[in-house]
């Protein structure tokens, strides 16, 4: 748990509502334009761009916050996420790093670099939070292993 990094959090996200920016436009070309083959994995880019946006900086901040939600909610998404395939880790990095970039490009002047290390240290946290979760769920359940029906 960071307060200090949640408070420079809070302050750089009011800023983008408040200017009425929706990030996830820029987001989402920004990561078809470096994952251009990802874009058939999207059956309606509108929705899935909600809603990955707004978990992404959920998570974050709630884990700048120490909430206890976010590893179930991570670990619930990752497995989620293999029923389209073996995601290389690159892919996630990416799009976390991305969203903190176009985050602090929507805040203009709420962002400095306080803020973007409190933002990048969480992305860290949230990084090595999916490592483990898919390390978890290769150990328990590997891809293409038949399991028992209920």
């Amino acid at each position: 748990m960071s307060e200090a990094d949640a408070v420079l959090m809070e302050a750089s996200l009011t800023a983008v509502a408040d200017a009425g920016i929706d990030i996830r436009h820029a987001l989402f070309d920004r990561f078809f334009a470096a994952f251009p083959d990802r874009r058939a994995s999207f059956m309606v880019v509108d929705a899935s761009s909600r809603r990955m946006t707004d978990e992404t900086l959920q998570m974050m901040f709630g884990l700048a916050k120490g909430e206890g939600w976010v590893w179930p909610l991570v670990a619930e998404l990752v497995f989620t996420h293999r029923a389209y395939g073996p995601l290389p880790i690159a892919e996630y990095d990416a799009f976390i790093d991305m969203t903190v970039a176009e985050l602090g490009a929507a805040a203009g002047g709420a962002w400095g670099s306080e803020t973007a290390t409190a933002w990048r240290r969480q992305a860290d946290a949230l990084k090595a939070m999916i490592r483990r979760a898919r390390a978890e769920w290769e150990s328990a359940m590997p891809v293409g292993t038949p399991q028992p029906a209920d």
